[in-house]
């Protein structure tokens, strides 16, 4: 019996109203106060117990609605489904330091793939209930509008938004490539979550957007909603976009970006 793939539309559907659930959990229990559960790569790696209770809260979820899906998360890890194809990628908090400290600049993240293509992901800012939404192939929306990514062609004029990881070796060599890219750009922001950062760059309210270290749940469905827009995504020398790097940018940008940063060994280091 041939096994026939979920509608894309059907899964973001899925999707959204999971996030909205899970993003209002998140909001409430920050309300409450926030407490540091445990730490992971570094001291400065902190995992709230918010990020366990709103993971588990997404999985539950899913489990119920789609019991033969898998899926991974950033902090339960992966899940095997039944063989439906599915797989779930969620960030219950991207953002966490900023959750942390109160700073409105975090999000839930939940994209799906079927046979491993990205197919439908939804990132939501869960203290301004910005919501961006895109599937394969449907274009990337926030609020009933289509998003393009900007049209900036001209790297000295390019906003460039970007990331720090945890590790202070790897962001004293991060902050080296800042310090030699800045002046080749009109100027960086560094704000503290990969999924909003590359949903800024999909609506052209950042031009262009690099990191390294990215993990799976941090690019799923803000990558997608970011090629959706228009924006190209990928890593250097032909690579997809992964833990070495990751570029967003306009196509008439990402050429000279890349060979900057390739210059500079943005995805060297630790």
């Amino acid at each position: 019996m041939t096994r026939s793939a979920p509608a894309s539309t059907e899964l973001l559907a899925i999707a959204v109203d999971v996030a909205r659930e899970a993003a209002d959990t998140a909001y409430r229990m920050r309300a409450e106060g926030v407490s540091v559960a445990a730490t992971k790569t570094t001291v400065t790696d902190v995992v709230t117990a918010a990020d366990r209770a709103v993971e588990r809260q997404v999985l539950d979820t899913l489990a119920k609605l789609r019991p033969d899906d898998a899926v991974l998360g950033e902090e339960y890890g992966a899940g095997e489904g039944a063989g439906s194809g599915v797989r779930w990628i969620v960030d219950p908090i991207d953002g966490t330091v900023n959750y942390l400290y109160g700073i409105p600049y975090c999000a839930v993240s939940l994209a799906a793939e079927v046979d491993g293509d990205m197919v439908a992901g939804v990132v939501r800012n869960l203290y301004t209930g910005e919501e961006w939404t895109a599937t394969a192939g449907g274009g990337a929306w926030r609020d009933g509008r289509r998003l393009r990514c900007s049209t900036e062609t001209d790297l000295g004029q390019t906003l460039v938004a970007t990331g720090f990881g945890y590790d202070a070796a790897r962001r004293a060599h991060q902050a080296r490539v800042v310090a030699e890219l800045i002046p080749q750009v009109r100027d960086i922001r560094r704000q503290g979550a990969a999924s909003l950062d590359l949903c800024l760059a999909a609506e052209g309210r950042v031009d262009a957007y690099y990191e390294k270290g990215l993990a799976a749940w941090d690019l799923a469905a803000g990558g997608l909603v970011a090629a959706e827009a228009g924006l190209r995504v990928g890593g250097l020398e032909g690579r997809p976009a992964g833990p070495d790097l990751v570029i967003a940018a306009p196509p008439a940008l990402f050429a000279p970006l890349h060979d900057r940063l390739a210059a500079l060994d943005a995805s060297g280091g630790p």
